[in-house]
């Protein structure tokens, strides 16, 4: 029991990472080393305890909140692909298109001016940290560990 607890800690330190620092460059082997696991055992580890790989948890993640940052922001789908963590638009629309059934584009028309008014672009980048020294999206040192 204690020892499965010790499992579970270290999995949430991991889990706990991708949830804060979804929009930056993150790594396997840096999530793995955080949660004190091979990389190989660690994506076992993680999807058997949360029912999906660490890959996939963290792109639900990003994809969510493009979901919010499409139906509330004015920023290109290009933009809130760059904010959102992805760095290949193609990816970032068939991951999009795979959880919502939508492309960006579809989702945005869908869902766009269904509360208040777009949140202009530069506010939006700003607060997500697009810009340089924002703190949201503010990229670190690869070599840094989270």
């Amino acid at each position: 029991m204690a020892k499965d607890l010790g499992r579970l800690r270290q999995l949430r330190a991991a889990k706990d990472t991708m949830d804060r620092d979804w929009s930056t460059p993150l790594d396997l082997a840096t999530l793995a080393a955080h949660a004190g696991y091979s990389r190989y055992h660690f994506v076992r580890a993680f999807k058997a305890t949360y029912g999906q790989t660490p890959g996939q948890y963290l792109s639900r993640r990003r994809i969510d909140r493009a979901q919010e940052m499409l139906s509330t922001a004015n920023l290109s789908v290009t933009e809130i692909c760059r904010l959102v963590g992805f760095s290949s638009l193609g990816t970032f629309s068939s991951r999009f298109k795979q959880q919502t059934g939508l492309s960006p584009s579809e989702y945005r028309a869908r869902h766009v001016g269904r509360g208040a008014a777009l949140i202009p672009g530069c506010y939006a980048m700003l607060w997500a940290g697009g810009f340089p020294g924002g703190a949201a999206g503010e990229l670190r040192n690869p070599e840094e560990a989270p």
